[in-house]
Formats: structure tokens, C-alpha cells, sequence
């Protein structure tokens, strides 16, 4: 009935630990999975928005270039057939589709030529398009239409909106002869955006914004958003020049993953300024791993289960020899003295019978090895830190000498870190027959060393004289390998009592030893 009862428990255990094991792993790979899908949807909205902001720069560019180029044709730096001129408009209104309208304007701002005649004759000499661009090229940002509202085509109906590109024209003798200003529709930049969707088609709910540095409002966007301004973090790191992507909080208090960039200009065209945002929300960012999650916890019941059922079977085969085992690791447990006893019989046990062997046996070496030092073989911090934590709760006070070495340095630096080495090993002998059976002997690190005194009935008296003691110890001669060296030694002196701080007493040691060294060296500081 006993072993039926082990056997349960222990095909309750194997379910116990298959099921933390996977819901750690699960968390582990979930949350991982979570943020590899947030850097690359973040990276992909981040690389849309630098290569939408690309587009626009360079058909821009390509506009920009065109007014400059139109700017130098002679029908127009030599104004003198009005007819002319508005024959070579209307070509370039077909040539270059971009331009909703082509205007050309005498130097007073009254327009002489224009894509069929609109606005022919009007003065627009209070327009920016004419005002902006009298002495060098203009790009006026987006607006909405004044005067051709109502005179151009607008099939869709919707509210017209342009982006202005304008030069002064000059002749040979580099006199203003009249303005070529040219209205870009918004048309064109609703068709990057529709390619650039195109390339996020497999993602939901991407959406696309183009932001004016003027009053960061949205003059690109969905409809119930256009016009409004915008205050987001993804707007504030665009704005002084960041690209990238964030994830924030929108003005709607929802959360969104944002890519960003400013539109920087190219080649001649200095840009606008403004800001592109391709946005997404999290909870569709997400769905990919939350699919994962869902994948992960299905798999996981089904491995528990497995995990149970194996579990069962296992623990009859295993738990005779087991028992004996776990029997002598309770007694390990416990502190004893005991070796995990050889079995013979099943191979997989002897091997796990063996390895706890070795593994005893190497703790043990492994324990002993990290608390001393390769070099001296004395005990290190870690040992110091032990024997502190021991003798907080067994002794009623201790002297703290901490001592450091002087003139280690210029050994070191004349024979060679060998022969240092050989010098600190000796040095780490004096230093131990100095420490009784209940006391500690510790190499800090470098030329650094702390004698713990346990007990003593006068413990300030008794660090002064095993204090003055090292000192002597350590000023008689070094014979080494490369020749006789002597060296000094500055200590310093804390006592530690009941109830008190080792830590503040070891540092308060520590704080005495640099005094003996601005005192001149060589000597032991006790207050």
C-alpha cells in the first residue's frame, strides 16, 4: 500500500514539475515571443514611415526640380507673347500631370498664363505663391484652396488641399520679368499612401499620418482625424529629428505600436518637415503570439498528462533503489558524514549512484576551492563573509586588522609579475603565523590582507601588538628567486563588538589603513 502511495506521489510530481516547467518555458518563450513580434512590427512601421517619408522627399524633389527647370525656358525669361506662354502652360499641365494648376505672373503679381486660363488676369500678388518667391524658390505647405476651389475639376468632391511650388523668373540681365507658381494636388500623396499600405496589407488596422510642423496638425489621415492636432511621444521624437518606432499612448487612450520619421528633404529640396506616423494597435500587433501562448498551454496539458502517466510507470521500477539512496542524501542533508552508497543492478541507477557520488565529492573540493585563494591558498572574501556571518552569532568581540603593502608596486614593476607573485606568497605566510586557531588570515585581493582576532580579552590592545607585530614581520627581508627585496606594510585597526556592524567595522579598518598611508606609511592606525 506504501509503495502504491510513492508511486502516486510521485506521478504527482512528475505532472507537478512537467506543468511549472511549461508554464515557466511557456512564460519565457511568451514573453520573448511578445517582444520579437513588437520589434519587428515596430521595425516594420518604423521602416514604412522612413521609406514613405522617402517617397515624398523624392517626388518633391522631382517637382521641385521641374518649377527650377520650367524657370528657364526662354518663352518665359522673355515674356513678351502672353499667347505663348500660355500655350507652353497648358503643355506642361499635361507634361506633368502632378500640377494641378500652372500659373505665370508679371512682376506685379497678375497672372499672364495659366492651365486653362484659370485665374488668368486675377492679381494674386497677396498670396504667399507670389509673395514667398520673389527673390528664391518657395514650398509652401499644405493648404486648402482660396481661389480654385471653385474653378478646377474635383470629381471626388472632396475638400481640395494643395501644396505650393514657386521661383522667381529672371532674363539675361537677371532682372525679375514675372513668378511661375504652381499648385501641387494632395491627390498625389493619398496615392503614396495607398502603396505604402500595400506593403502592410497582411497587418490589421495600420494606419498612416502625415503631420505639419506648423501647428502639428494632421493633414494626413483618417477622415475623422484630419485637421486635429496631434501630441504624441512618436511626434515629439520625429520632430527633432528620430526615426524609429515607439509604443505609446494615444490621444484616443488607446496603445499603439508607432513608427516614425521626418521628412528631411533631398538633394536641392530642403523639405517641409514633416512628420510621418504609421501607427498599429497593440492588440493586433500581438495576436501572433497570443496565437503562440494558446499553442503553448493546449501542448503544455497534453504534456502534463503525459508527464503523470509516465510518472506512474517510472516510480515502480525506480523507487527500491531510490529509497536507499534518498535515505543517505537526507542524512547529507542533515550534516552527517556519510558517502552515497554503490549500487549494482540497474544500469541507470548505478550511474546516478556514481555521479552523486562524484558530485559529493566534488562539491566538497569545489566549496573549499572558492573560499581561498589560488595564489596564497589563504581564505578569500567569501570565506571572510562566512566567518563574519558565523561569528555575529557565537562571539562577543573581534579586532579587524586591515593591512596593504608598501612598495609592492615598485617590486612588481622592477622583477616582474612573477617575482610579485612569489613576494605575496611569503608575504601571506608571515601574515598566517601571526592568526591563532580561532582567528582568520584573509587575502583580500591585490596586496590587500585582513587578520580577524577572536575573542581576545583586550581586543584593542591585543590588534596593536599582533599589528605592530606584522609590521615587523613584514619589514625583514624577502628573499626571492630575482633577489632580496623588503617592503613595508600600513594597517589599520577597528574593534567589533556585540550587537554592532561587522561590515561598518571591517570598513572603519579599511578607512584607518588609508589614514596610515597619508601619515607617511609603514605604520598602524587604530583610531
Amino acid at each position: 500500500m506504501s509503495i502504491h502511495r510513492l508511486r502516486t506521489r510521485l506521478s504527482l510530481s512528475f505532472a507537478i514539475f512537467a506543468f511549472l516547467a511549461i508554464a515557466v518555458l511557456s512564460l519565457i518563450i511568451g514573453q520573448r515571443a511578445v517582444k520579437q513580434v513588437e520589434t519587428e512590427i515596430g521595425s516594420a512601421l518604423g521602416e514604412t514611415a522612413h521609406l514613405m517619408a522617402d517617397k515624398l522627399d523624392h517626388f518633391m524633389w522631382s517637382r521641385y526640380g521641374e518649377t527650377q527647370l520650367l524657370a528657364t525656358l526662354p518663352e518665359l525669361q522673355q515674356p513678351d507673347n502672353p499667347e505663348a506662354i500660355s500655350r507652353l502652360v497648358n503643355q506642361l499641365n499635361e507634361t506633368f500631370p502632378s500640377f494641378s494648376w500652372i500659373g505665370f505672373t508679371d512682376p506685379d503679381g497678375t497672372v499672364l498664363a495659366s492651365t486653362d486660363d484659370i485665374l488668368k488676369g486675377v492679381d494674386i500678388s497677396e498670396r504667399p505663391v507670389y509673395m514667398e518667391a520673389l527673390e528664391k524658390p518657395f514650398i509652401g505647405d499644405v493648404h486648402e484652396a482660396v481661389l480654385l476651389a471653385d474653378l478646377l475639376p474635383n470629381p471626388s468632391g472632396e475638400e481640395m488641399k494643395f501644396v505650393d511650388i514657386s521661383t522667381p523668373v529672371f532674363n539675361a540681365e537677371d532682372k525679375l520679368v514675372g513668378v511661375l507658381a504652381t499648385h501641387l494636388s494632395w491627390t498625389w500623396l493619398k496615392e503614396v499612401k495607398t502603396s505604402m499600405a500595400e506593403t502592410l496589407k497582411d497587418r490589421e488596422d495600420v494606419e498612416f499620418f502625415i503631420v505639419s510642423p506648423a501647428a502639428s496638425d494632421i493633414v494626413l489621415g483618417p477622415d475623422g482625424m484630419l485637421g486635429k492636432t496631434l501630441d504624441t511621444d512618436s511626434l515629439q521624437l520625429a520632430s527633432e529629428g528620430n526615426s524609429g518606432w515607439t509604443r505609446e499612448v494615444w490621444p484616443d487612450g488607446k496603445e499603439y505600436l508607432t513608427g516614425f520619421m521626418q521628412e528631411r528633404g533631398y538633394e536641392e529640396y530642403p523639405g517641409l518637415g514633416w512628420s510621418i506616423l504609421v501607427r498599429q494597435p497593440v492588440e493586433e500587433a500581438y495576436a501572433p503570439a497570443r496565437e503562440l501562448m494558446m499553442y503553448f498551454v493546449v501542448t503544455g496539458i497534453l504534456l502534463v498528462v503525459a508527464a503523470a502517466v509516465a510518472g506512474m510507470i517510472l516510480a515502480g521500477w525506480m523507487t527500491r533503489p531510490l529509497n536507499r539512496i534518498t535515505r543517505v542524501a537526507d542524512r547529507l542533508r542533515g550534516g552527517e558524514n556519510v558517502e552515497i552508497p554503490p549500487y549494482r543492478g540497474i544500469t541507470e541507477i548505478e550511474i546516478l549512484s556514481d555521479s552523486l557520488r562524484t558530485l559529493v565529492a566534488d562539491l566538497t573540493s569545489a566549496e573549499n576551492r572558492a573560499q581561498h585563494d589560488e595564489l596564497t591558498r589563504l581564505p578569500n572574501r567569501y570565506a571572510l563573509d562566512a566567518y563574519f556571518e558565523e561569528r555575529e552569532q557565537d562571539a562577543e568581540t573581534l579586532a579587524v586588522l586591515y593591512l596593504d603593502l608598501d612598495g609592492f608596486k615598485a617590486v612588481n614593476d622592477t622583477y616582474g609579475h612573477a617575482a610579485g607573485d612569489q613576494l605575496l606568497r611569503q608575504v601571506a605566510d608571515r601574515v598566517r603565523s601571526v592568526a591563532g586557531i580561532r582567528d582568520l588570515a584573509v587575502r583580500i585581493g591585490g596586496d590587500e590582507f585582513v587578520v580577524v582576532l577572536r575573542d581576545p580579552q583586550d581586543a584593542g590592545k591585543m590588534g596593536r601588538l599582533t599589528g605592530e607585530k606584522l609590521i615587523r614581520l613584514l619589514n625583514g627581508p624577502f628573499h626571492l628567486d630575482d633577489g632580496t627585496v623588503s617592503i613595508g606594510c600600513s594597517v589599520g585597526l577597528s574593534v567589533w563588538t556585540a550587537g554592532g556592524s561587522i561590515s561598518s567595522t571591517l570598513r572603519e579598518a579599511d578607512e584607518r589603513l588609508y589614514k596610515a598611508k597619508r601619515a607617511g606609511k609603514n605604520r598602524l592606525v587604530s583610531e
